[in-house]
């Protein structure tokens, strides 16, 4: 099997990279005359490129010559910003906020992630986009979508549909919350906690959070915070889980026999990192100065994922997706907004 040289990767990449490149740019002018015209941006920058991504696949296929570009961008480039996501979060915050709010974020997880999975199971819904509507509700949305596709071999098809209908999903709960939560006569801090728990993106979070004051935007922002913390363990025991029912289902090369797995090579490498960052930055190896660069490079890289993705796409499969995504997406969300008020309720936060 042939190998490229370093030059003949940059070169044979080049043009995939370059279009999903000229994708993010144009994604991020959108949002901005969003923001001129509307005030505000309602499909951020991540869900703008996934969109012209499938636009461009609808209208005018990439030819070949694009394919290697295009992977390299929705797979090693998305890893790496995973990574640096890790840096972005500080154990130290948690602590600060006392154990008792970590276990309380902690079991709202597994409870959306259970849930979901009973409401996927409920509606028909395949196993994989089950997962997927699972771990992007009740954890971060887009990064842990496509973080946890790859530990559960879930294809491009599956990816895009749900993070399209999740993201329609997610955009009803920040307009809806501003307007339902005042009828609970709660405190602002219980709403922010509300919208911390329930929303799926830092920047969705602070706006259903910021109506209700300063003091909700912090503690939003902080439960947000620790819900993204959940994505290293959620992932690397997904990937552990579809190990072991396929080596449960497929047997065994005659190469592989007698060969012993280490969880290192089980749990995705990108996982191990974002978790490692996370201890590296809480330990203060990384200065706070670059904090911020590290944040934005992860979200320049995410969104150039999210542009190669839908350059992956064929829309018709988000159509035939249906039903049954649709109605896994919206019980999600309910039930995971019903719990998070009963949570906050229970806590004496309101």
């Amino acid at each position: 099997m042939k190998t490229l040289s370093p030059a003949g990767d940059l070169v044979s990449r080049f043009p995939g990279t370059a279009l999903c490149i000229g994708i993010a740019l144009a994604a991020f002018g959108l949002e901005h005359v969003e923001r001129i015209l509307a005030g505000k941006a309602f499909l951020e920058t991540l869900n703008i490129a996934l969109i012209l991504g499938v636009i461009q696949r609808s209208f005018c296929k990439p030819a070949d010559t694009f394919n290697c570009g295009i992977r390299f961008c929705s797979k090693t480039l998305l890893n790496i910003a995973i990574v640096l996501l890790g840096t972005t979060f500080s154990l130290q915050a948690v602590w600060s906020a006392g154990p008792e709010i970590l276990l309380a974020v902690l079991g709202m997880v597994i409870f959306s992630m259970i849930f979901t999975c009973w409401a996927g199971r409920m509606n028909g819904l395949s196993r994989n986009q089950t997962l997927l509507v699972a771990c992007g509700d009740s954890i971060c949305g887009n990064s842990a979508i496509m973080a946890a596709a790859p530990a559960i071999q879930a294809s491009d098809e599956d990816i895009g549909a749900t993070i399209a209908f999740t993201a329609a999903g997610g955009l009803a709960v920040v307009l809806g919350l501003p307007v339902l939560l005042p009828f609970l006569n709660m405190s602002g801090i219980a709403n922010g906690a509300v919208a911390g728990l329930t929303v799926y993106a830092v920047p969705q979070v602070m706006a259903a959070a910021a109506p209700f004051g300063p003091a909700a935007l912090h503690v939003g922002t902080l439960v947000k915070l620790m819900r993204v913390l959940m994505l290293g363990p959620v992932c690397a025991v997904l990937s552990l889980t579809v190990h072991r029912n396929n080596a449960r289902t497929q047997p065994l090369k005659p190469s592989e026999t007698g060969k012993t797995h280490s969880l290192f090579r089980l749990v995705p490498w990108y996982i191990a990192g974002f978790m490692a960052m996370i201890i590296v930055r809480s330990l203060g190896v990384i200065p706070e100065a670059c904090i911020a660069p590290l944040s934005q490079t992860a979200t320049f890289l995410t969104i150039l994922a999210m542009a190669a993705l839908g350059l992956g796409i064929d829309i018709r499969s988000v159509f035939r997706a249906g039903r049954p995504l649709v109605l896994t997406v919206a019980m999600s969300l309910a039930g995971l907004l019903g719990a998070s008020i009963l949570l906050v309720r229970t806590l004496n936060c309101a």
